[in-house]
């Protein structure tokens, strides 16, 4: 997990100007680590309303995957993951 310095020092906000939270960049890197631009507003909000150590996990799984389609990968992982929580 990031810190919170290490957060505010990639913060620019010159070039960030429509990014004021942190679970924006959060999210943005989802979308970049994923390769799924097309989806970014679904990952911002995934980082705004699910707890951060389920997320990273499901990232984490689908990074390390050889697929295509890593995030259709993501979010099974984290449908699982949610119903593992919820058992």
């Amino acid at each position: 997990m990031q810190s919170i310095k290490s957060v505010l020092n990639k913060y620019s906000p010159t070039t960030d100007k429509y990014i004021s939270r942190e679970f924006q960049t959060f999210g943005l890197h989802l979308a970049e680590s994923l390769d799924d631009y097309k989806h970014k507003s679904l990952y911002i909000k995934l980082a705004k309303t699910v707890h951060r150590a389920v997320l990273e996990e499901a990232l984490s799984f689908s990074i390390d995957s050889n697929a295509k389609n890593k995030g259709a990968l993501f979010m099974w992982k984290l449908k699982e993951l949610r119903k593992e929580s919820k058992k």
